[in-house]
């Protein structure tokens, strides 16, 4: 459902004069069939034919209505020419890369359930096919707009393969893997993928989603949407804990993670917790060699969007100075109907100098922008 909440004019700033960096940006095919002309004629067939199986009950069937195809959009977002919201280029350079001068959009694709499938030799197939999508429908003729490397964390071989197909090709940006899987990303058996990545300098990419086939909160499936939507926040708490007591960061120092649409509120309170008992149970994780908080604070960032909006727009600041001016950056989950737009999404004045750095100059760095 989409609701008019305020209709304002737009506003002259100086950060729409200096364009902005778009960290969360959605394509969408217009349908699968979008696919085809990347896949091998087997797994042409077998689309067409088998379909695909996520880790999931009713697997060609969303858990929430909120999350069907087209209910989740700007209502205003659908092409005049037909198709779903993010399928038409033009349409999203109108609404928001020429609107709001976006110098470079980091594009996540929620299509193909890469990552998901169950047949993983089919899964790794859809990723290797996104990938081309994105670099040949979008990149190609939109140089602005940067893809996500797709893997199939549960087939290592071809993931590390994809990521190192994609070394080197600027018009791929970082690798993106669900914060949903079968285990926990700090596991050792995917450290290899994640080593991958960070010897071919990209960043990992963790997008709130995925259907593991797991319940999606610690205490069982949930009754209603709202909760569910709140669980992706403490999806990425539990992320982020496997990431750092396992040891990834330091077994991987050069490794950059950044959490995307999970909020960030949370974080220093994770941080303050995890720090009380590593001085407290150190002796069990003798590998970790300096304070959790310190490893977040050094190879995690976050996206803004979905922002946090306390009563006292203050404390927001005081969030923003513990995780670090230099690691956040701002998003607005184009299309979808909870977007952020970047006039208005943060309601509490910036010094000039950081509002650069959430806008633009943070993203600069981390991918390497020209």
């Amino acid at each position: 459902m989409n609701v008019t909440v305020m209709d304002r004019a737009p506003e002259v700033s100086t950060q729409s004069q200096l364009g902005f960096v778009d960290c969360d940006v959605h394509p969408y095919v217009k349908s699968g069939a979008d696919l085809d002309p990347f896949l091998s004629e087997r797994w042409r067939k077998h689309r067409q034919m088998i379909g695909g199986r996520a880790r999931q009950a009713l697997s060609n069937s969303p858990q929430y209505f909120r999350l069907s195809p087209g209910t989740g959009m700007r209502r205003d977002a659908w092409p005049p020419g037909g198709g779903h919201p993010g399928s038409d280029l033009d349409f999203m350079r109108e609404q928001v890369l020429d609107k709001f001068g976006v110098t470079h959009g980091m594009m996540l694709p929620l299509i193909g359930r890469c990552s998901d499938e169950r047949n993983v030799e089919f899964g790794a197939a859809l990723c290797t096919a996104v990938n081309d999508w994105q670099a040949h429908v979008w990149s190609d003729p939109e140089p602005r707009l940067k893809g996500s490397v797709q893997v199939t964390a549960e087939y290592p071989e071809a993931a590390i393969a994809e990521i190192e197909r994609r070394a080197g090709d600027r018009r791929f940006s970082q690798v993106m893997i669900p914060p949903r899987g079968l285990e926990p990303l700090g596991r050792r058996r995917y450290w290899p993928i994640l080593e991958a990545a960070a010897a071919n300098g990209f960043p990992i990419a963790l997008h709130l989603g995925g259907t593991s086939g797991h319940a999606s909160t610690g205490g069982g499936w949930p009754s209603f949407y709202h909760e569910e939507h709140h669980s992706y926040v403490q999806s990425m708490e539990a992320l982020v804990t496997s990431l750092v007591i396992e040891g990834v960061f330091e077994r991987i120092p050069n490794l950059r993670v950044v959490l995307v649409e999970g909020g960030f509120a949370w974080m220093p309170s994770l941080c303050w917790r995890l720090d009380k008992h590593w001085k407290r149970l150190r002796e069990e994780v003798p590998h970790l060699k300096r304070l959790p908080s310190e490893y977040v604070r050094e190879n995690i960032w976050v996206t803004t969007q979905p922002i946090e909006e306390p009563e006292r727009p203050e404390d927001l600041l005081q969030t923003f100075e513990w995780i670090g001016w230099d690691r956040i950056m701002f998003s607005t989950d184009y299309p979808h109907w909870d977007q952020d737009d970047p006039r208005f999404a943060i309601k509490v004045p910036l010094p000039e100098e950081f509002r650069r750095k959430l806008f633009r100059d943070n993203a600069m760095s981390l991918y390497g922008l020209a």
